[in-house]
């Protein structure tokens, strides 16, 4: 099976040498992420192009259509067959043979692509294979605007290529060829999209995460940050950065005004993520921020926020809407894990001002968050590896592969699509279909005292719905994962 990767088009017009760095930096991605799926696996550095062909075995291909697919740096990639170039007959009769009962009772159109030195040109051969189909294909009719199919051919030297199927990717620069930041994660869907648009344009991104109380709410955001990493980024280790921010939570709750509590939060967490951002030379901190979503992200407090910290902010969701937000995150996977987990600012707003005065933060921050109190907090933050965050998980439900205990119920939380395509037996265990997004209604249908064992497909949501039902009294839930 061979696949012909195609740069993202703002690749293509930088310099020689940038665009090179940038070529030589995705095909090394690509060989950390495909080589270990097979030994056949071969990746094929090119000018304008990557090439990548492997052995044809059982589900590799479409494991290797999904990562290419979340790679950032790649526009679009197309799966195709290749032939040593011949006459035009022979390349009739081989693109007949491959593409003939897809174009019947079909509009469509000829598109050669040739680099090279050839005694035809592009459009002699796509003359001659247009008329050939046309004649010899039931129903087939040529329609160069708008064709219900395209038969692309790229001819490079004596080598031809017919493209199968063409896929669209993430575009976006590969990692790591922009500069480092710090994603303030607070699990929901804008901090969630907004590392994910990071990463797209091929920033390091580190995850950090105030933390206000809720050991439960640090391991559902472990586990979305670990989702994007792991999906979008994989090539490149990032941290995990806890900060415990429960004091400062307390002193603002307790002496703070009540409108100007979310911007006096809010610069906390900035004048700490700038301290965390120097130590591990990050360039930026980013925010899932937009004008107007909250009556507190105004202009205004948006200017006072960015000013506790000499850093860069930036807010790639700026002026997104809530909804475009929201379908992103449906995109790229993450939405029903964020639409588990609370933000942040909905814990202590309440009434926020739209126009903070600077003196009255000022006062405040002098009188109760000291640069003392920022120093401590920060001095006692947790840095982990993101590849350590299934290793060592906080307050995390146990796992189970083959060893389930004995009276366990296996409760299946898939969608029934899913479920129908790939059914659950675990031999000696009940199994219940639950889907996740009906699970809450039903926990007062299930036994409080009975064991639980949640199964998903990726692991994932299974671990914040079993956070969630220990949450509501269940105390014997864990995770099953298939080994």
């Amino acid at each position: 099976m061979r696949f012909i990767v195609r740069l993202h088009a703002e690749i293509t017009i930088k310099s020689r040498s940038v665009r090179q760095r940038h070529v030589k930096v995705l095909t090394g991605n690509l060989r950390t992420l495909l080589k270990p799926l097979h030994k056949s696996v071969r990746v094929r550095n090119h000018w304008d192009r990557i090439e990548i062909s492997h052995d044809d075995v059982p589900d590799l291909t479409a494991t290797v259509i999904a990562r290419l697919q979340q790679t950032p740096g790649i526009s679009y990639f197309e799966q195709v067959l290749q032939a040593p170039l011949c006459d035009f007959e022979g390349i009739f009769q081989w693109v007949l043979e491959h593409k003939g009962a897809q174009l019947e009772n079909k509009s469509f159109a000829i598109r050669v692509k040739r680099k090279g030195h050839h005694e035809f040109s592009s459009m002699d051969l796509a003359r001659y294979l247009g008329g050939g189909i046309k004649q010899h294909v039931t129903g087939s009719t040529v329609r160069l605007k708008d064709p219900e199919e395209d038969v692309v051919l790229h001819i490079i030297d004596q080598q031809m290529s017919l493209v199968v199927t063409r896929y669209q990717a993430l575009g976006g620069f590969p990692l790591p060829t922009q500069e480092t930041v710090l994603s303030l994660m607070s699990g929901g869907f804008d901090s969630s999209v907004a590392s994910f648009q990071m990463i797209r344009r091929g920033t390091r991104t580190h995850f950090c995460f105030f933390n206000l109380g809720a050991d439960t709410h640090e391991a559902a955001v472990r586990e979305i940050a670990y989702f994007l990493w792991e999906k979008y980024s994989k090539t490149h280790a990032v941290k995990f950065i806890t900060v415990d921010f429960s004091e400062v939570v307390n002193r603002i709750l307790e002496h703070a005004d009540q409108g100007t509590m979310g911007v006096v939060l809010k610069r906390a967490m900035m004048r700490a993520a700038g301290q965390i951002a120097k130590r591990i030379r990050a360039q930026a901190i980013v925010t899932g921020e937009a004008i107007g979503q909250v009556s507190s992200q105004t202009l205004s407090n948006l200017q006072l926020i960015d000013a506790a910290t000499p850093a860069l902010v930036i807010r790639p969701l700026i002026v997104s809407d809530k909804q475009t937000i929201v379908d992103q995150a449906r995109a790229i996977g993450v939405e029903h894990l964020s639409a588990a987990v609370p933000e942040y600012c909905g814990v202590i707003s309440n009434q926020p001002s739209v126009k903070v005065k600077p003196e009255v933060i000022a006062a405040t921050e002098q009188a109760v968050i000291s640069d003392g109190l920022i120093d401590s907090v920060v001095s006692q933050a947790r840095a982990i590896d993101i590849r350590e965050v299934r290793v060592n998980p906080v307050a995390g439900p146990e796992v189970y592969r083959d060893d389930l205990p004995d009276q366990a119920i296996v409760l299946d939380i898939r969608t029934d699509d899913e479920v129908e395509q790939q059914p659950l037996e675990v031999a000696g265990h009940k199994v219940l279909h639950i889907p996740f997004f009906r699970l809450a209604g039903k926990q007062d249908t299930l036994d409080k005292e009975k064991q639980y064992v949640l199964y998903c497909q990726q692991g994932v949501m299974s671990r914040l719905q079993a956070i969630q039902m220990r949450e509501q009294g269940f105390q014997h839930v864990g995770i099953f994962e298939r080994s």
